[in-house]
């Protein structure tokens, strides 16, 4: 599951990191994306480019885009044949820059919500979620709506001690293998457990659970009490 993250980055250091022709004009480092708000995301091109879509894939045959709340991510080991995502991982494939993303715990003899964790890159660089994107646009409708979601799988061990799945992460040269993959078979060995040694995780602040909060605070460490 991935239901919140971060990418902290500003502009130049994202066009950097993805090798991107230009970053948005209206870019900004977001501390807590939430589903259905916009969020970046790179599709294959011509032209390496970030566009805006609405997390929370909404099929080109559904009736109704509030099911993009439902679908916020994937299941890796489904997607090419669920119908809700199969057009999409033949053909729409996508990554969503990240820095961060956010799990949650019970911990033992914890009263009250659960606590939130952040899990990053040790290194602190940013990395690609991989994701699938779509086009619905019903009848008479001006412009299409853009919505994507993310895959999750496995989880690796440093994930495993907070939740039973984990969002598919993306570095060097697997992006573009995700983005320009031309076999099923190539495509799912990317969907895989990202190594657990590179990781690191740490408690955070409870105001992640306000998707409406979006500040630093939220990805700064806490204690957490016994």
């Amino acid at each position: 599951m991935c239901g919140r993250f971060t990418i902290t980055i500003d502009a130049d250091s994202l066009q950097m990191a993805f090798d991107l022709e230009s970053a948005p004009p209206d870019w900004k480092p977001r501390y807590n994306v939430a589903p259905t708000q916009m969020v970046g995301v790179i599709r294959e091109g011509p032209r390496r480019l970030v566009e805006w879509m609405r997390w929370g894939l909404v099929p080109f045959w559904a009736k109704d885009p509030s099911v993009g709340s439902q679908l916020i991510n994937a299941r890796a080991e489904t997607a090419a044949e669920k119908p809700s995502f199969r057009r999409a991982f033949q053909a729409q494939r996508c990554l969503i820059p990240a820095d961060g993303f956010f799990e949650w715990k019970q911990e033992v003899g914890q009263k009250g919500p659960r606590q939130p964790y952040y899990f990053r890159m040790r290194d602190g660089r940013p990395f690609a979620f991989a994701g699938l994107w779509e086009r619905w646009q019903p009848e008479g409708a001006a412009e299409p709506l853009l919505s994507c979601t993310i895959l999750t799988c496995a989880p690796n061990t440093l994930l495993a001690q907070y939740h039973n799945r984990m969002p598919v992460l993306l570095r060097g040269e697997a992006m573009g293998g995700w983005l320009h993959g031309d076999s099923r078979a190539g495509l799912e060995a990317l969907l895989r457990p990202y190594p657990a040694e590179e990781m690191t995780a740490y408690a955070v602040s409870r105001l992640v659970n306000r998707a409406g909060v979006d500040t630093a605070e939220c990805i700064q460490k806490v204690e957490v009490s016994a």
